[in-house]
């Protein structure tokens, strides 16, 4: 399957029947431990290597590290709700997981990369599934010029910051700083400013999922900035480099009714 095709994922059933050997990964709270314990015992508990599946325990944290964690292995992720934010998870049950694994619709997402350069030269890599996201690091606002496969489309953006958010991540931060929710399935980024002062009209953009964006730091002497990768964060960042990483795919599994691209949709009708 190409990164193209496979960025336009339709639900599909879960092959239930290959979900054997579940790994079982949870937040260290009390809550989500107690729920691994009481899984461990029914189920059993392989190493994620050895694993057919990925069940995290926990809230939105959770899960959002063990995409990362597991982005490489090729092993869909099924998450439960045992924290405080549950956007991405399943419901928590004990009883029949396997069948609940076997009528699961996939989802196949892919994270943004981003390559920053620090005050002294050096570089930083890290990946994002929700946004990666440039903020102020003082009192006084940023200033941020950005480009978007190299053409400069904002020379001088002052703001608390910027963030640029892929559509699984697009009702997150995106969407409490006014951004765009974006269907699951659009090839598409959002690029929403962070309480801006100047320009004052600008409200934000949406990119292709193929764009290189560029965000470059102005005055960093009196308005140092970090740039944020979901839970990564860099300080005294120069310049920032964003694109989405295709070549990286994690399929998460919903359960019927509650698939990402149904919440996110029924996000946009909240009131």
């Amino acid at each position: 399957m190409s990164p193209r095709s496979s960025h336009k994922p339709r639900p599909k059933r879960g092959s239930g029947p290959g979900y054997e050997r579940i790994a079982f990964v949870a937040s260290p709270f009390g809550e989500a431990k107690e729920a691994e314990k009481r899984l461990r015992k029914q189920y059993g508990n392989a190493k994620p290597e050895d694993a057919d599946i990925i069940v995290a325990l926990g809230g939105d944290g959770l899960m959002l590290q063990s995409l990362r964690r597991y982005m490489r292995s090729g092993k869909p992720i099924y998450g439960m709700h045992r924290g405080t934010v549950g956007f991405l998870m399943n419901d928590f049950r004990v009883e029949k997981l396997r069948e609940r694994l076997a009528a699961a619709h996939s989802t196949v997402i892919h994270p943004l990369l981003m390559s920053a350069r620090d005050g002294r030269g050096r570089k930083h890599e890290h990946h994002a599934f929700n946004e990666v996201h440039l903020f102020r690091e003082t009192y006084q606002a940023a200033k941020l010029r950005i480009l978007v496969d190299g053409k400069e489309r904002v020379a001088e953006l002052v703001a608390d910051g910027v963030l640029l958010s892929t559509p699984a991540g697009s009702t997150a931060y995106n969407l409490s700083v006014q951004g765009p929710i974006i269907p699951i399935d659009a090839p598409l980024l959002a690029l929403t400013p962070i309480s801006p002062f100047r320009p004052r009209r600008w409200r934000g953009a949406l990119l292709p999922d193929r764009a290189q964006v560029r965000i470059e730091a102005l005055s960093t002497e009196r308005r140092p900035v970090a740039a944020v990768a979901d839970h990564d964060e860099v300080r005294d960042v120069r310049s920032v480099d964003i694109q989405m990483d295709h070549a990286i795919a994690v399929t998460v599994l919903f359960d019927p009714g509650h698939s990402l691209d149904e919440r996110i949709l029924r996000e946009q009708f909240q009131y």
